[in-house]
């Protein structure tokens, strides 16, 4: 698993977690979490009480109940005066941790000083029969309460009781006895929970002109402009060319916007009075729940809206209606895919429209199953601790663990399934410490992070790997401990599967009617920026900074370091070309004679029979794909430390990447930041230069600025014409190829001819200032 010249400790390791698909156990398991170790729990679901004694001097019973099971200990909230409670509860403990051999269900009644006890239930842990789904749950019963010497008491308590694993209905919503330092206000925040993000929609905005405005000088041309609002979204068209009372802008202004429709689309045509004031001529809110939804490029009607003004009366807004209107062409775009993360890792490519979308071509299993070595993120009681949980993306559905509190080896075993429309995805997961229980700071802080392309993936196949969490930190990358997932892609119909690779990769309204990258950019970021403000409002939120981190909020921001990444990346797709010209040129100069002999032969059989010149190209790659095969991944990709440079990282660099936008650094530092950020910018402006100029002096070869030059060539064309006209094509190919390969000795070292005239030539960087 491990890559030349990466340090083994950020590498992939293969395990062999008892996970279902591969053990034989002897009870049944649930089809749904054969990816995961099974994980028994002792399940007591308390629903209701009849016939309560008073307890209180008032007559009247304030109930609980509290179920004990060695040294852990679960209550249900309390009722005020209520003979008859229902609590509805249901409470899991870990098999893994039960020392008991006596569950004890006790009633008791709250009191100011201590709380009286009413009865209570004894059950033989030995006893208690198991459940496994997709059994139907065990029906609750009513037992009667027997007091602290076992004799019947008045009063009766319905509850069912029984083992299970973690397919169990009632995991999820279960008080799990892991989480008994958390206290019943953090439960919340440490269950597992689904979370959908909403759906998005683009809205367009044709502007196209106005009517009968009022400007408030008369003395003056209007520079009219249309301002329009959607949330937190304000776009500008530009100042209308014609300078009357009835300007044209005919202009797009593009929005995000999530369903439910909250917010109404509010347009101001605004008047420029001066160079820092603008005069508000009239406005109207447009509702989006009427608006047309449009689902391929076919232009839809436009519509007059009047336009309205406020002025203030005694200090009251008062509406003021005329005959000011606004022309548009306002509609919902259906046949985009609403992009809400970075195109390189997008789990999602399918139109916003549900008539538009395609048949799923798969399922995508995971099961999240442990994580080990996990660094202390936080402080508690004098003693580094972690309470971790994690998160996964792909697609609208977003998922996040229970938390495991206070432990560097969580166990989870979660199993969850998402359906896949397209193997051009990315599944994202995040690992993360929670803040937000009892003890925390406050904020969920970043453990790591782990990718997986759904196309790297064999279908039908489990990986089970442990994925390095890594972290970048002030100090450089950080190893925060590993991840074990289990990972399976079930393919549905491989006709469908494989026919998605000659369909495009977004819907085809992005290549019909194209979106510029600028607009593109600025259209993620709103859509990021909704995504993240809906998941931070669900309950228990998805927090901000989850989001922003699973999202890449901040990928587009300049580092030095992704800039070196990339560059190399760069130099490694083309070194492929470069070792063929260096073989080439070993060819030319009989380095190995015999090589170059037996490329003559192939040479002259491909000239005498040029048909063959096809096939043969296609048989090599043919055994080169062949070839390859024996040395293809076997694991899934993950992150890689020397491919993004960050195991040699300069501090200042790294320093440069943490650092806050607008910089919050002193103007030291900045000003030798720019300098170096000035001195790669010349560097990349003059090889930039040098490309623009061999472009130039390729396309001045016929274009007489050097009219002796462009003389020379079209004299050489049109000899070249009459030479290839009369002599046979493949006496010129063979000619020319016994010429390129001839033998050193008949080599001159100064540059041929043809290079001379073409360095020679001009281009327009004389030109410039």
């Amino acid at each position: 698993m491990q890559k030349p010249g990466q340090n083994i400790e950020f590498a992939l390791k293969e395990t062999s977690p008892k996970i279902g698909a591969g053990a034989v156990t002897g009870d049944k398991l649930s089809c749904t979490y054969d990816l995961v170790e099974q994980m028994h729990y002792l399940y007591v679901r308390v629903m209701k009480a009849k016939e309560l004694p008073a307890k209180d001097v008032t007559g009247s019973c304030d109930p609980y109940v509290e179920v004990k099971l060695g040294n852990y200990k679960g209550m249900t909230k309390h009722f005020e005066k209520k003979s008859n409670p229902e609590w509805k509860q249901v409470f899991a403990f870990s098999k893994e941790r039960i020392q008991a051999s006596i569950l004890e269900v006790v009633v008791k009644d709250k009191d100011v000083v201590l709380d009286d006890f009413i009865g209570r239930i004894m059950f033989d842990l030995n006893e208690i029969p198991k459940r496994v789904p997709p059994d139907s749950p065990l029906a609750p019963q009513w037992y009667r309460l027997e007091d602290r010497h076992g004799r019947k008491v008045k009063g009766e308590l319905m509850l069912a009781v029984w083992m299970g694993t973690q397919a169990d209905e009632a995991f999820s919503d279960a008080w799990h006895s892991d989480a008994a330092t958390v206290g019943p206000e953090g439960v919340t925040h440490i269950r597992s929970k689904v979370y959908l993000s909403p759906k998005l929609w683009y809205v367009r905005v044709n502007v196209i002109e106005a009517q009968d405005l009022i400007p408030h000088d008369k003395t003056k041309f209007p520079e009219v402009y249309v301002k329009a609002m959607l949330g937190n979204q304000t776009l500008r068209t530009r100042i209308s060319q014609t300078k009357t009372l009835n300007p044209m802008w005919n202009e797009d202004l593009m929005f995000v916007v999530a369903e439910p429709f909250e917010e109404p689309l509010i347009l101001a045509v605004e008047d420029r009075v001066a160079p820092n004031k603008d005069d508000t001529l009239g406005r109207c809110a447009i509702p989006l729940q009427n608006v047309q939804r449009r689902l391929d490029h076919r232009p839809l009607n436009s519509r007059w809206f009047n336009l309205e003004k406020h002025i203030m009366v005694d200090g009251e807004k008062k509406e003021i209606k005329f005959a000011s209107r606004i022309h548009l062409r306002i509609f919902l775009e259906g046949g985009y895919h609403v992009l809400d993360e970075s195109t390189h890792y997008s789990s999602d490519l399918r139109p916003t429209a549900k008539q538009l979308w395609k048949p799923s071509i798969g399922l995508l299993e995971v099961g999240i199953i442990s994580a080990h070595g996990l660094m202390p993120m936080k402080t508690k009681d004098g003693k580094g601790t972690t309470d971790a949980y994690c998160v996964a993306k792909y697609g609208q559905k977003w998922i996040r663990t229970r938390t495991i509190v206070d432990s560097f080896t969580p166990k989870w075993n979660e199993q969850y399934t998402w359906e896949v429309f397209d193997t051009c995805t990315v599944i994202t997961f995040g690992a993360f410490d929670n803040g937000h229980i009892p003890g925390g700071s406050g904020k969920d802080m970043r453990i790591g992070k782990v990718r997986i392309r759904l196309s790297t993936l064999e279908a039908d196949r489990i990986y089970t790997h442990s994925y390095p969490l890594l972290v970048f930190h002030p100090s450089g990358i950080k190893k925060t401990g590993e991840i074990q997932l289990a990972v399976r892609f079930t393919c549905l119909s491989v006709i469908n599967m494989l026919h998605m690779y000659s369909q495009p990769l977004l819907p085809k309204m992005h290549y019909i009617h194209p979106l510029s990258v600028l607009q593109l950019d600025s259209l993620r970021h709103q859509a990021m920026n909704i995504v993240s403000a809906r998941l931070n409002r669900a309950e228990p939120p998805l927090r901000k900074e989850i989001v922003e981190y699973m999202l890449d909020v901040d990928s587009h921001m300049w580092s030095m370091r992704r800039s070196k990444a990339n560059f190399f990346r760069i130099m490694n797709v083309l070194s492929g070309l470069i070792a063929v010209g260096k073989w080439f040129d070993q060819i030319c100069n009989w380095r190995n004679p015999i090589t170059t002999i037996l490329i003559h032969v192939l040479f002259i059989i491909l000239v005498l029979y040029p048909e063959l010149i096809l096939p043969t190209v296609f048989l090599y790659l043919f055994l080169i794909g062949i070839w390859n095969f024996r040395w293809r991944p076997r694991h899934p990709p993950h992150m890689d430390t020397r491919l993004s440079h960050a195991d040699a990282v300069h501090p200042d660099e790294l320093d440069e990447e943490f650092d806050t936008f607008p910089t919050s650094r002193s103007s030291e530092i900045v000003r030798m930041r720019y300098d170096r950020l000035r001195s790669i910018g010349g560097r990349v402006q003059t090889v930039i230069g040098d490309l623009a100029t061999q472009g130039e002096r390729f396309l001045s070869l016929l274009s007489w600025r050097d009219p002796r030059a462009t003389t020379l060539f079209v004299l050489f064309c049109l000899i070249a014409a009459i030479v290839l006209y009369v002599t046979p094509f493949q006496v010129v190919a063979l000619l020319a190829g016994i010429y390129v390969l001839r033998h050193p000795r008949f080599r001159h070292k100064l540059p041929s001819v043809p290079l001379n005239l073409f360095r020679r030539l001009p281009a327009r960087s004389d030109s410039l200032l």
